[in-house]
Protein backbone atom coordinates (compact mmCIF):
# COMPACT_ATOMS: atom_id res chain seq x y z
CA UNK A 1 0.00 0.00 0.00
CA UNK A 2 1.40 3.51 -0.67
CA UNK A 3 -0.56 6.23 1.52
CA UNK A 4 -1.32 9.81 0.17
CA UNK A 5 -1.93 12.24 3.39
CA UNK A 6 -3.79 15.69 2.58
CA UNK A 7 -4.84 18.26 5.43
CA UNK A 8 -8.52 18.54 5.83
CA UNK A 9 -9.85 22.28 5.82
CA UNK A 10 -13.51 22.36 6.53
CA UNK A 11 -16.22 24.15 9.33
CA UNK A 12 -16.66 23.37 12.84
CA UNK A 13 -19.85 21.31 12.32
CA UNK A 14 -17.74 19.24 10.05
CA UNK A 15 -15.09 18.79 12.49
CA UNK A 16 -17.89 17.65 15.30
CA UNK A 17 -19.24 14.90 12.96
CA UNK A 18 -15.96 13.26 12.14
CA UNK A 19 -15.32 13.19 16.20
CA UNK A 20 -19.06 11.68 16.24
CA UNK A 21 -18.03 9.21 13.19
CA UNK A 22 -14.84 8.03 15.08
CA UNK A 23 -16.19 7.43 18.63
CA UNK A 24 -18.78 5.31 16.69
CA UNK A 25 -15.98 3.43 15.37
CA UNK A 26 -14.88 3.18 19.18
CA UNK A 27 -18.37 2.41 20.18
CA UNK A 28 -18.57 -0.80 17.76
CA UNK A 29 -15.29 -1.78 18.17
CA UNK A 30 -15.76 -2.13 21.94
CA UNK A 31 -18.96 -3.87 21.48
CA UNK A 32 -17.98 -6.44 19.24
CA UNK A 33 -14.94 -7.18 21.87
CA UNK A 34 -17.29 -7.59 24.23
CA UNK A 35 -19.70 -9.61 22.25
CA UNK A 36 -16.55 -11.81 21.77
CA UNK A 37 -15.67 -12.04 25.71
CA UNK A 38 -19.38 -13.16 26.73
CA UNK A 39 -19.88 -15.68 24.13
CA UNK A 40 -17.58 -18.92 24.15
CA UNK A 41 -16.36 -20.04 20.52
CA UNK A 42 -17.22 -16.79 18.65
CA UNK A 43 -15.55 -16.79 15.14
CA UNK A 44 -15.00 -13.70 12.77
CA UNK A 45 -18.46 -14.61 10.95
CA UNK A 46 -20.48 -14.12 14.41
CA UNK A 47 -18.81 -10.97 14.52
CA UNK A 48 -19.62 -9.36 11.01
CA UNK A 49 -23.16 -11.01 11.94
CA UNK A 50 -23.48 -8.85 15.62
CA UNK A 51 -21.86 -5.56 13.59
CA UNK A 52 -25.21 -5.86 11.83
CA UNK A 53 -27.37 -6.03 14.94
CA UNK A 54 -25.74 -3.02 15.82
CA UNK A 55 -26.43 -0.93 13.26
CA UNK A 56 -30.42 -2.01 13.36
CA UNK A 57 -30.30 -1.68 17.31
CA UNK A 58 -28.51 1.98 17.30
CA UNK A 59 -29.83 4.71 14.85
CA UNK A 60 -26.12 6.47 15.25
CA UNK A 61 -24.44 3.19 14.39
CA UNK A 62 -26.69 3.10 11.64
CA UNK A 63 -25.87 6.28 10.07
CA UNK A 64 -21.58 5.29 10.20
CA UNK A 65 -21.30 4.04 6.79
CA UNK A 66 -21.06 0.44 6.38
CA UNK A 67 -17.47 -0.28 5.25
CA UNK A 68 -16.67 2.19 8.43
CA UNK A 69 -18.38 -0.27 10.71
CA UNK A 70 -16.86 -3.93 9.07
CA UNK A 71 -13.90 -1.63 9.58
CA UNK A 72 -14.02 -1.30 13.04
CA UNK A 73 -15.16 -5.16 13.62
CA UNK A 74 -12.05 -5.41 11.78
CA UNK A 75 -10.02 -3.83 13.98
CA UNK A 76 -11.57 -5.99 16.79
CA UNK A 77 -10.46 -9.21 15.35
CA UNK A 78 -7.09 -8.38 14.17
CA UNK A 79 -6.69 -7.38 17.86
CA UNK A 80 -8.12 -11.10 18.85
CA UNK A 81 -6.17 -13.25 16.11
CA UNK A 82 -2.83 -11.84 17.48
CA UNK A 83 -4.11 -13.36 20.44
CA UNK A 84 -4.94 -16.04 19.81
CA UNK A 85 -1.18 -16.71 17.64
CA UNK A 86 0.45 -15.62 20.41
CA UNK A 87 -1.09 -18.50 22.68
CA UNK A 88 -0.33 -20.96 19.99
CA UNK A 89 3.28 -20.00 19.91
CA UNK A 90 3.79 -19.07 23.44
CA UNK A 91 5.54 -16.26 23.67
CA UNK A 92 6.83 -15.65 26.68
CA UNK A 93 5.42 -12.60 29.06
CA UNK A 94 2.31 -11.63 28.16
CA UNK A 95 -0.17 -12.47 25.14
CA UNK A 96 -1.63 -9.54 24.35
CA UNK A 97 -5.08 -9.85 25.50
CA UNK A 98 -7.38 -7.42 23.41
CA UNK A 99 -8.22 -4.31 25.14
CA UNK A 100 -11.03 -2.03 24.93
CA UNK A 101 -10.24 1.40 23.55
CA UNK A 102 -10.04 4.29 24.87
CA UNK A 103 -8.74 6.79 22.88
CA UNK A 104 -9.75 6.37 18.94
CA UNK A 105 -7.86 8.51 16.62
CA UNK A 106 -9.38 7.62 13.29
CA UNK A 107 -12.57 6.07 10.76
CA UNK A 108 -11.72 4.37 7.77
CA UNK A 109 -13.84 3.96 5.00
CA UNK A 110 -13.43 1.31 1.83
CA UNK A 111 -14.81 1.90 -1.86
CA UNK A 112 -18.07 3.79 -0.51
CA UNK A 113 -18.73 6.79 1.88
CA UNK A 114 -16.75 9.29 -0.15
CA UNK A 115 -16.65 10.72 -3.36
CA UNK A 116 -13.42 12.05 -4.54
CA UNK A 117 -13.35 15.73 -6.75
CA UNK A 118 -9.55 15.99 -8.54
CA UNK A 119 -10.20 19.04 -10.00
CA UNK A 120 -11.18 21.22 -7.03
CA UNK A 121 -9.21 19.36 -4.86
CA UNK A 122 -12.01 18.00 -2.17
CA UNK A 123 -13.19 15.08 -0.88
CA UNK A 124 -16.88 14.99 0.10
CA UNK A 125 -18.01 12.09 2.66
CA UNK A 126 -21.80 10.81 1.44
CA UNK A 127 -22.67 8.98 4.92
CA UNK A 128 -25.05 9.75 7.55
CA UNK A 129 -22.87 11.48 9.83
CA UNK A 130 -23.23 14.65 7.85
CA UNK A 131 -19.29 15.06 7.30
CA UNK A 132 -19.58 17.03 3.77
CA UNK A 133 -17.16 18.17 1.50
CA UNK A 134 -13.49 18.91 3.17
CA UNK A 135 -10.84 20.83 1.64
CA UNK A 136 -7.30 18.71 0.94
CA UNK A 137 -4.90 21.01 1.52
CA UNK A 138 -1.26 19.45 0.36
CA UNK A 139 1.30 19.41 -2.46
CA UNK A 140 0.78 16.07 -4.08
CA UNK A 141 -1.10 16.02 -6.95
CA UNK A 142 -4.56 13.70 -7.09
CA UNK A 143 -3.53 12.91 -10.93
CA UNK A 144 -0.64 11.26 -9.88
CA UNK A 145 -3.01 7.69 -9.22
CA UNK A 146 -6.11 6.46 -10.90
CA UNK A 147 -9.36 6.98 -8.78
CA UNK A 148 -9.84 2.70 -8.78
CA UNK A 149 -6.40 2.68 -7.21
CA UNK A 150 -7.63 3.93 -4.06
CA UNK A 151 -8.54 0.95 -1.64
CA UNK A 152 -9.31 3.05 1.69
CA UNK A 153 -10.01 6.45 2.65
CA UNK A 154 -9.02 6.85 6.45
CA UNK A 155 -9.70 10.17 8.47
CA UNK A 156 -7.24 10.74 11.17
CA UNK A 157 -7.52 13.48 14.34
CA UNK A 158 -4.26 14.75 15.15
CA UNK A 159 -3.62 17.61 17.71
CA UNK A 160 -3.19 19.98 14.81
CA UNK A 161 -6.10 19.04 13.22
CA UNK A 162 -7.73 16.41 10.65
CA UNK A 163 -5.94 14.94 8.19
CA UNK A 164 -7.34 11.92 5.42
CA UNK A 165 -4.75 9.39 4.10
CA UNK A 166 -5.66 7.39 0.67
CA UNK A 167 -4.54 4.38 0.29
CA UNK A 168 -3.43 3.37 -3.04
CA UNK A 169 -2.82 -0.33 -4.46
CA UNK A 170 0.59 0.46 -6.16
CA UNK A 171 3.91 -1.50 -6.29
CA UNK A 172 6.32 1.79 -4.82
CA UNK A 173 9.08 -0.37 -6.97
CA UNK A 174 7.83 -0.15 -9.72
CA UNK A 175 7.27 3.98 -9.94
CA UNK A 176 11.18 4.08 -7.88
CA UNK A 177 14.03 4.82 -10.09
CA UNK A 178 16.53 2.13 -9.09
CA UNK A 179 19.84 2.56 -7.65
CA UNK A 180 23.10 2.06 -9.11
CA UNK A 181 24.89 -1.01 -7.32
CA UNK A 182 27.35 1.06 -5.00
CA UNK A 183 29.41 -2.31 -3.79
CA UNK A 184 29.54 -1.33 -0.62
CA UNK A 185 28.18 -2.78 2.80
CA UNK A 186 28.08 -1.51 6.16
CA UNK A 187 26.93 -2.33 10.03
CA UNK A 188 25.70 -0.32 12.63
CA UNK A 189 25.54 -0.23 15.99
CA UNK A 190 23.14 1.62 17.89
CA UNK A 191 23.74 3.26 20.99
CA UNK A 192 23.02 6.47 23.18
CA UNK A 193 26.31 8.40 23.23
CA UNK A 194 25.76 7.96 19.51
CA UNK A 195 22.53 7.33 17.48
CA UNK A 196 24.97 4.75 15.42
CA UNK A 197 28.42 3.62 15.13
CA UNK A 198 29.03 2.02 11.69
CA UNK A 199 31.93 -0.35 10.86
CA UNK A 200 33.46 2.65 8.88
CA UNK A 201 34.18 4.48 12.15
CA UNK A 202 31.37 7.00 11.55
CA UNK A 203 29.54 8.01 14.44
CA UNK A 204 26.34 10.23 14.00
CA UNK A 205 24.97 11.91 16.72
CA UNK A 206 21.46 11.59 18.26
CA UNK A 207 19.42 14.81 17.65
CA UNK A 208 18.05 14.40 21.51
CA UNK A 209 14.76 16.53 20.03
CA UNK A 210 12.82 15.26 23.69
CA UNK A 211 15.36 16.26 25.89
CA UNK A 212 15.88 19.97 24.17
CA UNK A 213 12.24 20.13 24.10
CA UNK A 214 11.70 18.64 28.11
CA UNK A 215 11.45 22.17 29.83
CA UNK A 216 8.75 23.57 27.33
CA UNK A 217 6.68 20.25 27.61
CA UNK A 218 6.91 20.61 31.25
CA UNK A 219 6.43 23.97 31.37
CA UNK A 220 2.60 23.06 29.12
CA UNK A 221 2.38 20.15 31.41
CA UNK A 222 2.21 21.99 34.74
CA UNK A 223 0.00 24.59 32.55
CA UNK A 224 -2.50 22.10 31.96
CA UNK A 225 -2.37 20.26 35.56
CA UNK A 226 -2.94 23.86 36.97
CA UNK A 227 -6.84 24.00 34.99
CA UNK A 228 -7.90 20.70 35.53
CA UNK A 229 -11.19 20.18 37.91
CA UNK A 230 -11.28 16.74 38.93
CA UNK A 231 -15.10 15.40 38.62
CA UNK A 232 -16.22 18.62 36.66
CA UNK A 233 -16.83 19.55 33.44
CA UNK A 234 -13.36 21.33 32.25
CA UNK A 235 -13.15 24.79 31.13
CA UNK A 236 -12.51 25.13 27.49
CA UNK A 237 -8.93 27.01 28.96
CA UNK A 238 -8.04 23.28 30.40
CA UNK A 239 -8.64 22.30 26.47
CA UNK A 240 -6.81 24.77 24.80
CA UNK A 241 -3.84 23.55 27.61
CA UNK A 242 -3.92 20.43 26.65
CA UNK A 243 -3.92 20.80 23.32
CA UNK A 244 -1.08 23.37 23.23
CA UNK A 245 0.65 20.14 25.20
CA UNK A 246 -0.14 17.56 22.63
CA UNK A 247 1.28 19.28 19.98
CA UNK A 248 4.60 20.00 21.84
CA UNK A 249 4.47 16.22 21.61
CA UNK A 250 3.90 16.16 18.43
CA UNK A 251 6.64 18.54 17.23
CA UNK A 252 9.19 16.19 18.55
CA UNK A 253 7.93 13.10 17.56
CA UNK A 254 7.51 14.30 13.91
CA UNK A 255 11.19 16.12 14.12
CA UNK A 256 12.41 12.50 15.28
CA UNK A 257 10.52 10.63 12.47
CA UNK A 258 11.68 13.22 9.54
CA UNK A 259 15.62 13.05 10.85
CA UNK A 260 15.49 8.83 10.79
CA UNK A 261 13.85 8.89 7.37
CA UNK A 262 16.17 11.28 6.23
CA UNK A 263 19.51 9.28 7.69
CA UNK A 264 17.92 6.08 6.39
CA UNK A 265 17.43 7.13 3.21
CA UNK A 266 21.09 8.01 2.95
CA UNK A 267 22.18 4.81 4.57
CA UNK A 268 20.48 3.20 1.40
CA UNK A 269 21.67 5.29 -1.59
CA UNK A 270 25.18 4.82 0.28
CA UNK A 271 25.43 0.88 0.01
CA UNK A 272 24.08 -2.55 -1.12
CA UNK A 273 23.39 -4.26 2.20
CA UNK A 274 22.68 -2.24 5.41
CA UNK A 275 23.23 -5.05 8.76
CA UNK A 276 21.80 -3.72 12.40
CA UNK A 277 21.18 -5.29 15.65
CA UNK A 278 17.88 -7.05 16.12
CA UNK A 279 17.01 -4.79 19.31
CA UNK A 280 13.66 -5.47 21.32
CA UNK A 281 13.23 -2.00 22.22
CA UNK A 282 10.03 -2.71 23.75
CA UNK A 283 11.65 -4.49 26.83
CA UNK A 284 14.80 -2.11 26.59
CA UNK A 285 13.00 0.59 28.24
CA UNK A 286 12.14 -1.22 31.31
CA UNK A 287 14.94 0.40 32.32
CA UNK A 288 14.34 3.71 34.63
CA UNK A 289 16.95 4.77 34.06
CA UNK A 290 17.57 4.76 30.45
CA UNK A 291 13.79 4.71 28.91
CA UNK A 292 13.89 8.26 28.14
CA UNK A 293 17.20 8.37 26.39
CA UNK A 294 16.28 4.95 24.31
CA UNK A 295 12.93 6.64 23.34
CA UNK A 296 14.32 9.82 22.19
CA UNK A 297 17.37 8.17 19.91
CA UNK A 298 14.00 6.29 17.96
CA UNK A 299 15.99 3.40 17.24
CA UNK A 300 12.76 1.54 16.48
CA UNK A 301 11.77 4.50 13.79
CA UNK A 302 15.11 4.20 12.15
CA UNK A 303 14.95 0.47 11.57
CA UNK A 304 11.71 0.83 10.20
CA UNK A 305 12.49 3.20 7.73
CA UNK A 306 15.97 1.37 6.96
CA UNK A 307 13.62 -1.96 6.06
CA UNK A 308 11.32 0.42 4.07
CA UNK A 309 14.06 2.18 1.82
CA UNK A 310 15.52 -1.45 1.64
CA UNK A 311 11.82 -2.82 0.18
CA UNK A 312 11.31 0.10 -2.67
CA UNK A 313 15.31 0.72 -4.07
CA UNK A 314 16.14 -3.12 -3.92
CA UNK A 315 18.69 -3.07 -1.30
CA UNK A 316 19.68 -5.63 1.33
CA UNK A 317 18.53 -5.36 5.19
CA UNK A 318 19.68 -7.51 7.61
CA UNK A 319 18.80 -7.58 11.22
CA UNK A 320 21.41 -9.49 13.66
CA UNK A 321 21.23 -11.12 16.82
CA UNK A 322 23.07 -8.90 18.88
CA UNK A 323 24.43 -10.68 21.91
CA UNK A 324 28.37 -10.55 22.28
CA UNK A 325 28.82 -8.14 19.63
CA UNK A 326 30.99 -5.46 22.02
CA UNK A 327 32.49 -8.51 24.04
CA UNK A 328 33.64 -10.75 21.55
CA UNK A 329 36.98 -9.38 19.63
CA UNK A 330 36.62 -8.93 16.35
CA UNK A 331 40.35 -10.18 15.48
CA UNK A 332 40.28 -13.38 16.87
CA UNK A 333 36.78 -14.14 18.58
CA UNK A 334 37.72 -13.92 22.34
CA UNK A 335 35.07 -12.82 25.11
CA UNK A 336 36.21 -9.75 27.11
CA UNK A 337 33.34 -8.57 29.40
CA UNK A 338 33.39 -5.13 29.64
CA UNK A 339 31.05 -2.83 31.57
CA UNK A 340 29.80 0.27 29.96
CA UNK A 341 31.67 2.45 31.14
CA UNK A 342 34.50 0.99 29.11
CA UNK A 343 34.07 2.27 25.97
CA UNK A 344 37.45 0.60 23.72
CA UNK A 345 38.18 -2.93 23.29
CA UNK A 346 41.61 -3.44 24.10
CA UNK A 347 42.66 -7.82 23.01
CA UNK A 348 45.42 -9.75 24.61
CA UNK A 349 45.89 -10.46 20.54
CA UNK A 350 46.91 -6.93 20.03
CA UNK A 351 43.44 -5.65 18.64
CA UNK A 352 42.45 -2.28 19.93
CA UNK A 353 39.24 -0.45 18.38
CA UNK A 354 36.48 1.45 19.92
CA UNK A 355 33.57 -0.52 21.42
CA UNK A 356 31.34 1.01 19.17
CA UNK A 357 32.99 0.44 15.67
CA UNK A 358 34.02 -3.24 16.95
CA UNK A 359 30.83 -4.10 17.44
CA UNK A 360 29.41 -2.89 13.93
CA UNK A 361 32.38 -4.49 12.78
CA UNK A 362 30.68 -7.96 14.17
CA UNK A 363 27.32 -6.90 13.74
CA UNK A 364 28.60 -6.92 9.57
CA UNK A 365 30.52 -10.22 9.72
CA UNK A 366 27.29 -12.36 11.70
CA UNK A 367 25.19 -11.20 8.74
CA UNK A 368 27.69 -12.15 5.92
CA UNK A 369 29.50 -14.96 7.14
CA UNK A 370 27.76 -18.36 6.39
CA UNK A 371 24.52 -16.34 4.60
CA UNK A 372 26.42 -16.55 0.83
CA UNK A 373 24.21 -19.29 -0.47
CA UNK A 374 20.75 -17.62 1.30
CA UNK A 375 21.73 -14.02 -0.50
CA UNK A 376 22.07 -15.43 -4.09
CA UNK A 377 18.33 -16.54 -4.35
CA UNK A 378 17.24 -12.92 -1.79
CA UNK A 379 19.43 -10.63 -3.95
CA UNK A 380 18.00 -12.37 -7.40
CA UNK A 381 14.77 -11.79 -6.61
CA UNK A 382 15.47 -7.98 -5.89
CA UNK A 383 16.72 -8.02 -9.15
CA UNK A 384 20.29 -7.93 -11.40
CA UNK A 385 20.94 -4.21 -9.67
CA UNK A 386 21.65 -5.89 -6.64
CA UNK A 387 23.26 -9.13 -7.47
CA UNK A 388 26.32 -7.75 -8.32
CA UNK A 389 26.91 -8.03 -4.33
CA UNK A 390 27.19 -11.45 -3.77
CA UNK A 391 31.00 -13.21 -4.81
CA UNK A 392 31.99 -8.95 -4.77
CA UNK A 393 35.41 -8.10 -2.51
CA UNK A 394 34.12 -5.42 -1.27
CA UNK A 395 32.43 -7.06 1.98
CA UNK A 396 35.61 -9.43 2.50
CA UNK A 397 37.83 -6.63 1.96
CA UNK A 398 36.31 -5.00 4.92
CA UNK A 399 36.12 -7.80 7.15
CA UNK A 400 39.40 -8.67 6.75
CA UNK A 401 41.14 -5.28 7.39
Amino acid sequence: MFILEYKLKGKQHQYQAIDEAIHTVQFVRNKCLRYWEDNKGVGQKDIYKYTTELRSEYSFVKELNSTACQQACERTWTAILAFYNNCKINIPGKKGYPKYSKRTHSVEFKKSGWKLNRDAKKITFTDGKNIGELKLIGSRDLFYFQEWQIQRVRIVKRADGYFVQLLLKLDIRDITPSLEPTRKCVGLDMGLKYLYADSDNNMVEPPRYYRQAEKRLNKLNRRKSKKFKRGKKQSNNYIKARRQYAKGHLKVSRQREEFAKRLALRLIQSNDLIAYEDLKVKNLVHNKKLAKSINDAGWSKLRKWIEYFGVKYGRLTIAVNPAYTSQECFNCGQLIKKSLSVRTHICSCGYCEDRDTMAALNILKKATIGHIGSWSEDLNAWGDSTSILVGSNTCQDKLSQ
